[in-house]
C-alpha cells in the first residue's frame, strides 16, 4: 500500500465517523465492513453511541502504526493525545479534499459518504440508495452471528449439544451466489415466492397462510441442491444451519431424538435462518420393518419438529435434500410444502454451465461440442472437468486451454464413473 493510499484510507474513516456521528438517521448498515471493525461495532444492541477512530484500532485493522504522524501535515485532521484518537475538523472541506484526491471510487462503495456527498452536491452523480444496497449488511456478518450465538448459550447452555451437530455459516462467509448457479425457471420462481413471503409475513399470518417455506430438494448428486441452499443465504440475508443426519445419529442412539429437538430449538432462537438438512433420507426413510425402537423415536422426533417449525411463524426456512427420494415414506413427503427437482443438465444447460466456468479462461475450444459430448454429466462433473483441464494446461506451462486439455477432463470423469460402477465382491 502506498502512502497516498494510506492517507485516503485514514481520511475515509475519519469522514465516515464524523458523518455518522452528526447524522443520527444513519445506521450501522451505512458503514462498510472495514469501518465497523475499526470502530469496534460488534452488536446492534443498546442505544446508538458515537464512534471514534482510535490509533490502536488503525494499527490492529489496517496495520498503520502512528497514524497521527501520517496526517501531521494534513490541515483538516485533529489528533487528541488523550485517548489517542483522530478526527476530521470540517466535513464540507474534507469531502472536497477527498474528491479532489481521487476519493470518488471509495464514495461509491461507502453508504455514509455517498449519503453526505448526495446531500452536498447531487451533481456528483452518486446514488446513496444504490451504494447502500450493495454494501454488506451487518446482520450478515460473522461478528453479529457469533454475538447472537453467545447470548443464546448464556441463556441456555444445554443448547451447546445441539450446536455441536450443526455447521453454521453467516451469509458473508458463503462463497456461492445465485449468479453462480444455473437455475431452472421453476427454481427461480420458488425463490421469488420465498422473498415475497418474507416481505409480507404479517399479512400471511393474518390470513393464516402458514404452509410456506418447507422445501425438499431431490435429485442426483452434483446437480446443485447444496449450492442453491447456500446461495439462498445471500439472497434472503439469513445464516444457514447445516445438519447432516448421519452426524446426529453417530452419537449414542438413545440421544438422537433429544439431539434433533435441540437442533430445531437452535434454529428458532437464531431465526431468521435457513435450516438445511442434508442426507434427509438417512433418518426419514421408510419405517417399514424391524427398525430399532430408538431410531423410530428419532424419526418421529424429526417429523414432529418439522410440523412445528414455520417460515411464517418462526422465520425458519427448512430445506431437506436427498439423492434418494424413493427411500422417503409418505409421512416424510407430506411434511414439505414443495418438492423441487434437480435434474441432470440437458445440452443447453450444460453449454451455459461450461460458458460460465470458462468465462475467465483463455481458450478457443468449441464449447457447444463439449456440451454435446458430456451427456449425463452433472454440474459438479463439469466443474471438475474444467478444473482438470486447467491443471493439465498449467502442468505443460500454459495458461491457454486446448481441446486436449478438455479431453483429459472428460476422461477423468468417465474413468471415475467406471471405477464407481465396479463390483469388488
Amino acid at each position: 500500500m502506498t502512502r497516498d493510499e494510506e492517507i485516503l484510507d485514514l481520511i475515509e474513516l475519519l469522514l465516515t465517523a464524523e458523518i455518522y456521528n452528526q447524522h443520527t438517521g444513519l445506521t450501522v448498515n451505512d458503514l462498510t465492513p472495514l469501518s465497523r471493525e475499526v470502530y469496534g461495532i460488534h452488536s446492534l444492541d443498546g442505544e446508538r453511541t458515537p464512534i471514534v477512530v482510535a490509533e490502536s484500532a488503525l494499527q490492529r485493522v489496517l496495520g498503520i502504526p502512528d497514524a497521527h504522524l501520517r496526517l501531521d501535515k494534513h490541515p483538516l485532521t485533529l489528533y487528541e493525545e488523550f485517548g489517542h484518537r483522530l478526527r476530521i475538523t470540517s466535513l464540507p472541506a474534507g469531502l472536497t479534499w477527498f474528491l479532489k484526491n481521487g476519493g470518488k471510487p471509495r464514495i461509491e462503495k461507502n453508504p455514509a459518504l455517498a449519503w453526505y456527498a448526495q446531500q452536498q452536491d447531487p451533481s456528483i452523480g452518486i446514488s446513496y440508495d444504490e451504494v447502500r444496497d450493495a454494501n454488506p449488511r451487518f446482520e450478515d456478518s460473522r461478528v453479529y452471528l457469533d454475538r447472537r450465538i453467545s447470548r443464546m448459550l448464556a441463556e441456555d447452555d444445554k443448547l451447546r449439544s445441539g450446536l455441536d451437530l450443526i455447521i453454521i455459516s453467516a451469509p458473508e462467509e458463503v462463497e456461492q451466489t445465485i449468479d453462480d448457479i444455473i437455475c431452472s425457471a421453476d427454481q427461480l420462481s420458488r425463490i421469488v415466492k420465498l422473498k415475497v413471503a418474507l416481505e409480507h409475513l404479517e399479512f400471511l399470518k393474518s390470513r393464516r397462510v402458514y404452509e410456506i417455506g418447507k422445501l425438499l430438494f431431490i435429485g442426483p448428486p452434483g446437480t446443485g441442491k447444496t449450492s442453491l441452499a447456500f446461495a439462498l443465504t445471500r439472497v434472503l440475508h439469513m445464516p444457514i444451519l447445516e445438519v447432516r443426519l448421519s452426524m446426529v445419529t453417530s452419537q449414542y442412539l438413545g440421544e438422537t431424538s433429544k439431539n434433533i429437538d435441540r437442533i430445531f430449538d437452535v434454529a428458532r432462537l437464531l431465526s431468521p435462518c435457513i435450516l438445511f438438512i442434508d442426507e434427509f433420507d438417512f433418518l426419514a426413510k421408510s419405517r417399514v420393518g424391524d427398525d430399532h425402537g430408538a431410531m423410530k423415536r428419532a424419526v418421529n422426533a424429526l417429523l414432529k419438529n418439522i410440523d412445528r417449525i414455520s417460515l411464517i411463524r418462526n422465520r425458519v426456512l427448512l430445506i431437506g435434500a436427498t439423492n434418494h427420494p424413493q427411500l422417503l415414506d409418505e409421512a416424510a413427503w407430506r411434511r414439505f410444502d414443495e418438492v423441487i427437482p434437480f435434474d441432470l443438465p440437458d445440452i443447453g444447460t450444460r453449454e451455459l454451465i461450461l460458458r460460465r466456468l470458462l468465462l475467465d479462461s483463455d481458450t478457443a475450444v468449441d464449447i457447444l461440442s463439449i456440451a454435446e459430448k458430456t451427456e449425463g454429466f452433472s454440474g459438479a462433473d463439469l466443474k471438475m472437468l474444467v478444473r482438470e483441464a486447467i491443471l493439465s494446461a498449467l502442468t505443460d506451462g500454459r495458461t491457454e486451454l486446448s481441446a486436449e486439455d478438455i479431453v483429459k477432463g472428460e476422461m477423468l470423469i468417465k474413468n471415475r464413473d467406471e471405477h464407481r460402477a465396479r463390483n469388488w465382491i
